[in-house]
């Protein structure tokens, strides 16, 4: 019976996380590029000199630069160490062109979500706070007769961030990490009685875990922020600087890396030798990572846009837009260039966060032990504000179903908690694929309400700019 349920399952992601979606998430981005006269070149330095100019005395609940980082606490998880790792395994040097390409466009896609989400935002004067995301600019855009695909996706967002990217699967990232550096033998383990055996580090990981999050996830948004502009300029650089070091060390192999990159994507044979298959195998992982990566498309990031203190849905847009051009064409590049540079991705029976380990050790000019500690603590942290930002993407869908009762949202908190603190112990292959089905749906409405408000992005971003020229020269 539980086989059938479980290929049921499998069926329907491959069949939501198939080429359909992929295609309507990218195709959105190119349209979208076009529409907007591909600002994501244009306007890009403009807005990373703006991610460090917060706006004051307006409208909105954190700065512009806190609401960047708390979006970026979402998308920079472990996707950006496992899931490239896992892309170029099965896709080949070639993967890492494509996933580069779907965030090229993907850029344009976030833009037209945290423009959307300011420009259709509400303010709750009793709770002082910023309503938007896609549900908003779904039902105020749209019409109130889509309120129903509003609903949808605020439901949607809701079981993500409880079942799925936001617990289970971040969870279990940091816990096996820490357990493979401090207990790789599995020697010391402790029995709790009807669920079964255990690693005592991945008992107290839980717990300690669990800990902190309740510290952060109980003071809400305003705390949330606050972490995140902490650790996120903080582990985003920390990486940044280690995968430099690597491709310093390695700079005379970089033209035969960006070689195998770019044959691999349009010729994956004459890479692989036939070790990986076609140039559509290449296309789907590195397109599929790209976008589940950066979420460019999938309507979270816009529900922390929403929240900045700004007047100018443009300007908010463009801030929230260096996301993806931070998360992907930055740090997923870093890993991925440190991957073929190596040959890590070549070395039999390594798959997922191993193969980044053996990039890291083989590549930096530190002990095995001590390269290994260091890819440890990132990806603890890259997984920690991603268990951080999607509680407060699900908490403000709940909030729109349930119209803001505190109760509902009180109960969420602590169930989120609770759902961190079991992660580690969940190994159920249903929960993880319904959690991944639910995630795929986001995107459905979202993209729908992308391009039926697409009018409204180009003719007010075009306003914008041509009221202000002298941006131009910026």
């Amino acid at each position: 019976m539980w086989k059938i349920f479980n290929t049921v399952l499998s069926n329907i992601d491959n069949l939501i996380w198939g080429l359909p979606l992929m295609a309507l998430i990218l195709t959105g981005g190119i349209f979208l590029s076009i529409r907007l006269r591909f600002l994501q070149i244009k306007r890009l330095p403009l807005a990373l000199k703006w991610v460090f100019h917060n706006e004051k005395n307006d409208n909105g609940e954190i700065s512009s630069f806190a609401a960047l980082m708390t979006a970026l606490s979402a998308t920079i998880g472990t996707g950006n160490i496992v899931g490239v790792a896992t892309a170029v395994v099965a896709g080949g040097p070639g993967a890492l062109f494509w996933m580069i390409f779907a965030a090229f466009f993907g850029i344009a896609t976030k833009y037209s979500e945290a423009f959307l989400a300011v420009r259709f935002r509400d303010f709750d004067p009793k709770t002082g706070q910023t309503l938007g995301g896609p549900f908003y600019y779904i039902e105020k855009g749209m019409g109130s007769r889509f309120k129903w695909l509003a609903k949808l996706f605020a439901f949607f967002g809701v079981c993500v961030g409880l079942f799925g990217i936001g617990t289970f699967s971040q969870v279990n990232s940091i816990v096996s990490a820490v357990n493979n550096f401090f207990n790789p033998n599995n020697i010391s383990n402790v029995h709790l009685k009807g669920i079964g055996s255990y690693s005592t580090v991945t008992v107290i990981s839980s717990i300690i875990l669990a800990s902190l999050v309740a510290l952060v996830v109980i003071g809400g948004l305003q705390r949330i922020s606050k972490v995140a502009s902490f650790v996120v300029p903080f582990m985003a650089v920390l990486y940044i600087v280690l995968t430099v070091i690597i491709l310093i060390l390695n700079i005379k192999a970089l033209p035969s890396a960006f070689g195998q990159i770019i044959s691999g994507a349009f010729n994956p044979r004459a890479v692989t030798g036939g070790a990986v298959g076609s140039v559509f195998v290449a296309m789907q992982k590195g397109i599929a990572r790209g976008i589940f990566s950066n979420e460019a498309g999938l309507g979270s990031a816009p529900i922390a846009a929403a929240t900045a203190q700004t007047k100018e849905p443009v300007r908010q847009g463009l801030v929230s837009m260096t996301g993806t051009f931070i998360d992907t064409i930055v740090i997923c590049n870093m890993t991925g260039l440190s991957i073929v540079l190596t040959g890590a991705w070549k070395i039999p029976g390594l798959e997922g966060v191993a193969v980044t380990t053996y990039a890291f050790k083989h590549a930096l000019p530190f002990s095995h032990q001590i390269s290994a500690f260091l890819l440890m603590i990132c990806l603890i942290f890259f997984a920690f504000t991603t268990i951080l930002g999607w509680s407060f993407y699900s908490e403000r869908c709940l909030s729109y179903l349930t119209g803001g009762k505190k109760t509902a949202l009180n109960i969420f908190r602590w169930l989120y908690i609770i759902a961190v603190f079991i992660g580690p112990y969940m190994t159920v292959k249903a929960v993880w694929t319904i959690a991944d089905i639910f995630n795929g749906c986001m995107a459905i409405p979202n993209m729908i309400a992308l391009f039926a408000l697409s009018s409204i992005t180009a003719h007010e971003t075009k306003k914008f700019f041509d009221e202000k020229k002298h941006l131009t020269a910026e």
